[in-house]
């Protein structure tokens, strides 16, 4: 007695799923086909969507043959009913402008089980006259790799990036996650590797999007009973790139679906990148089975910029505006401005700003007006760069003797008030200060600061050097 078309898709899911790498992929991409009839050998089955049909035609295709000839015998034919929908209800989606990628009815499409399509005849699953939808990659052109200045910062990151874009998916940083504070430039770093994958894999599907988008494009999702279209669409990118991952907190529903999709794509090989203001262990409210996905790559994080680094930018700004800059207003800035790259380049906007505007030269007083204003609403933490410009421009002495080995008298004075002062006008540690001063320990930038106390004490002389250079930090 023949069997049904049910008892035959039955048992070939038991096949599927004895194939496959773990029971999510069977749940998500074979759970949902419905068999529809079974005609002599021609088995009939339903995709919900065209997701469907792409995913399985990339990764499914010899298992689904070898499933159905074992099941019906050699001349065995298997028959796709695709549901298509005219658009999805996601911001990303561009639909094409084909009439033809519009169906109200199920559309048939035959696939020859005992042939394997060669380069002469099309894929018979890519139906006739219908183009995939073209997704709005979400990337600012600007934020390039061009446009991000490295430095000893942020070194470690971008090139774990660049090398990310030159080979996406097939290195051990999968997932690559992005961490740092506000304004230190993860989120144009992220953009970088979305466009330089671009440029190398143009046919590759690339998506940046923010968490909060993410999260309103689930709830949406759920609100419509259209969960299912969302992660299969998700589940089709070949480069994800979510932003500020900390926006996940608490929401359950959407780390669960954030989860699901991370594993599809993970065993698929395709890439992911992840940006956050914390590490993966500094999360909270985060499922553990969430944070454990996080940790199975690559975390670099991006720290603020040396002042060499901040020139650089500033540089970089004024060179692709085509604006000329005295280099010493260039170097007050640098020196002034330490808490993020965003708002290094928002000062220099509003010093532009105010010599257009009122008419007026740039210069080192106009740029000092500006920065009293621009930082008065936030409280002003010199940098420990800043204090070495200071003590050494005062003594006459070259920045690169307080970092250097040397023990001569007055480079030993310099470095030790630069320690005192960077002790008392900063909240760095000992052991950073000490790092940054010639790679001193905690114990010596200690040592330091008792001497630089016992002199101002005792010997008039260097107390009046003290106050100077106290005024000119404050100035």
């Amino acid at each position: 007695m023949q069997r049904g078309h049910v008892e035959v898709w039955s048992s070939c899911l038991k096949i599927i799923k004895d194939n496959l790498e773990n029971e999510y992929l069977y749940k998500t991409w074979f759970e949902p086909i419905r068999p529809l009839q079974l005609d002599g050998k021609v088995l009939t089955i339903q995709v919900p969507s065209q997701f469907f049909c792409d995913w399985l035609e990339e990764n499914y295709v010899d298992l689904l043959k070898k499933t159905i000839r074992r099941e019906i015998g050699n001349g065995s034919k298997l028959q796709y009913s695709i549901v298509m929908d005219s658009g999805m209800p996601y911001s990303t989606l561009q639909p094409s402008t084909d009439k033809s990628a519009t169906y109200n009815k199920p559309i048939n499409v035959p696939l020859d089980i005992n042939n394997t399509p060669s380069r002469e005849f099309p894929n018979p699953f890519i139906l006739p006259g219908l183009k995939k939808l073209k997704i709005n990659s979400q990337l600012n052109d600007y934020l390039s790799f061009d446009n991000f200045i490295e430095g000893d910062c942020n070194r470690l990151a971008r090139s774990a990036g660049y090398a990310v874009s030159k080979n996406p998916g097939k290195s051990s940083f999968n997932p690559l996650f992005l961490y740092s504070s506000v304004g230190l430039g993860k989120t144009h770093l992220a953009h970088a590797i979305g466009l330089e994958t671009k440029k190398n894999y143009p046919d590759k599907t690339v998506l940046y999007v923010s968490a909060e988008q993410f999260f309103q494009q689930y709830s949406q999702s759920v609100i419509n009973n259209t969960k299912n279209d969302f992660m299969q669409f998700y589940q089709m990118i070949d480069l994800l790139i979510i932003d500020d991952i900390q926006f996940f907190a608490k929401k359950t529903g959407t780390q669960d679906a954030f989860f699901h999709i991370f594993n599809t794509l993970h065993s698929a090989g395709k890439q992911l990148v992840i940006t956050s203001d914390k590490t993966p262990a500094e999360l909270s409210d985060f499922e553990q089975r969430v944070i454990s996905r996080l940790k199975w790559g690559l975390g670099a994080d991006l720290q603020g910029p040396d002042v060499e680094t901040r020139i650089k930018i500033l540089k970089n700004k004024l060179y692709k505006d085509g604006i000329e800059m005295p280099y010493e207003i260039i170097e007050y800035l640098a020196y002034n401005i330490n808490t993020s790259v965003r708002e290094l380049e928002g000062a220099l906007i509003s010093l532009l700003a105010q010599s257009s505007f009122n008419k007026k030269t740039i210069t080192i007083d106009l740029a000092r007006q500006m920065i009293d204003k621009f930082i008065k609403s936030n409280v002003r933490e010199v940098s420990i760069d800043y204090i070495q410009k200071v003590v050494c421009d005062y003594f006459n002495i070259s920045v690169d003797n307080i970092q250097s080995q040397t023990r001569k008298k007055e480079v030993v004075r310099a470095r030790q008030l630069t320690m005192y002062f960077a002790k008392k006008l900063t909240k760095h540690s000992l052991a950073i200060i000490g790092s940054q001063c010639g790679k001193k320990d905690h114990a010596t930038v200690l040592h330091a600061c008792k001497q630089v106390v016992n002199q101002y004490n005792t010997d008039k002389n260097y107390k009046t050097w003290v106050d100077d250079i106290e005024k000119k930090i404050a100035d």
